[in-house]
C-alpha cells in the first residue's frame, strides 16, 4: 500500500524503458527510406533503427527523420554501420543489396546479393534472435529462401515482400496507359 507522499509526488526521473516495438531497416536506399517514412507516419514502432554501410548517407537520412519527428510519435530514431543498433528488434526489414546494372537480369544479381546476405544475416540474428525478417532485396524469392537458411529462424519468421512492388508498378503502368489508375486491380504472381 502506497503512502500519501508516494501518491502525491510523481517520480520525474526518466526510466530506462526497453522498446516495445523496435523496427530495424537494413539499407537506406530509396526503398529503405520509403519503408522508414511509412513506418513513422503510420506510427508502427516506438523505436526505429537504420543500418547501412554508407555512413555519411546514413547519418543524413537519420537526421532528416529526426528533424521531421514533429510529424510522428516514434520517440527514438537511431542509426549506425554497426549492427548493435538493431539489438532487440521485433522486425528487421532487409532492403540492402547490390544495384541491378543496366541490361542485367535479376538472376545475375543472385550471387552478389547472396554474398551480402551472408555478411549481414548472422549478425542481425545475433543481436535480435527473436525478430521477424521481411526481405525486400532482389531477387526477393531466392533471397528470402537464402536468408531463412542463413538465419536458422523458423520459416514463419522470414517473409519475402513477394511481387508487391512489381504489382504496384504494373498497376500504375496499365492505369496510365488506359487513363484509369484508380480502377486498375492487377497482381503479378
Amino acid at each position: 500500500m502506497s503512502t500519501v507522499k508516494e501518491q502525491l509526488i510523481e517520480n520525474l526521473t526518466a526510466e530506462d524503458k526497453t522498446s516495445q516495438c523496435k523496427i530495424t531497416i537494413v539499407g537506406t536506399g530509396a526503398v529503405g527510406m520509403a519503408c522508414a517514412i511509412c513506418i513513422l507516419l503510420k506510427d508502427l514502432a516506438d523505436e526505429l533503427a537504420l543500418v547501412d554501410v554508407a555512413e555519411d548517407k546514413l547519418k543524413g537520412e537519420m537526421m532528416d527523420l529526426q528533424h521531421g519527428s514533429l510529424f510522428f510519435s516514434t520517440s527514438k530514431i537511431t542509426s549506425g554501420k554497426d549492427y548493435s543498433v538493431s539489438a532487440n528488434s521485433k522486425l528487421v526489414i532487409v532492403t540492402a543489396g547490390a544495384r541491378q546494372q543496366e541490361g542485367e537480369g535479376r538472376l545475375a544479381l543472385v550471387q552478389r546479393n547472396v554474398n551480402i546476405m551472408k555478411s549481414i544475416i548472422p549478425t542481425i540474428v545475433r543481436h535480435s534472435p527473436d525478430c521477424k525478417m521481411l526481405i525486400v532485396s532482389n531477387p526477393v524469392d531466392i533471397l528470402t529462401y537464402v536468408v531463412w537458411k542463413l538465419s536458422g529462424l523458423p520459416a514463419t519468421r522470414v517473409i519475402g515482400s513477394g511481387c508487391n512492388l512489381d504489382s504496384a508498378r504494373f498497376r500504375y503502368l496499365i492505369g496510365e496507359k488506359l487513363g484509369c489508375n484508380d480502377l486498375v486491380h492487377v497482381y503479378i504472381m
